[in-house]
């Protein structure tokens, strides 16, 4: 089987990016000039696009109530140049507060905050979701 079926046939599963494609063949242990190979004809043939990837990632990351941070990060360590991150991810968008506001009804309800420790676990659960500190601090009051 070439490095090039192997790339389609993850492919047709889900969108991934160069980087990640590139790895799952070197595990599988292709030839590097395959590899490259295979990947420059799977992306002229628009079979492969790091953009679609980001924003694929971005919209299920977003549906499960992860935050632009972690959206960030992760779309990082898949290899997603970070111009790319930062043109889809839109950080600023309105919709970011609506997730944060989501995340924090569905985890607290309608609960005040009790104590001080309380408020901390509050705020880290909101940053392990990926959120900035401004926008937790904006819910957490």
């Amino acid at each position: 089987m070439s490095a090039k079926s192997v790339a389609v046939r993850l492919l047709s599963r889900r969108e991934h990016s160069a980087f990640e494609i590139r790895d799952k063949l070197r595990k599988r242990e292709f030839d590097e000039a395959d590899i490259e190979q295979a990947i420059a004809e799977l992306k002229q043939g628009g079979w492969l696009s790091d953009e679609r990837f980001a924003e694929a990632y971005i919209r299920m990351r977003q549906n499960k109530g992860f935050g632009p941070v972690r959206i960030a990060m992760e779309l990082n360590e898949r290899g997603v140049d970070e111009t790319l991150v930062s043109q889809y991810l839109h950080a600023d968008d309105e919709i970011w507060q609506q997730i944060l506001e989501q995340q924090y009804t569905k985890k607290y309800g309608n609960r005040p905050v009790e104590d001080y420790s309380d408020k901390a676990r509050r705020i880290r659960f909101l940053q392990y979701r990926g959120f900035s500190l401004d926008q937790v601090y904006s819910i957490v009051k």
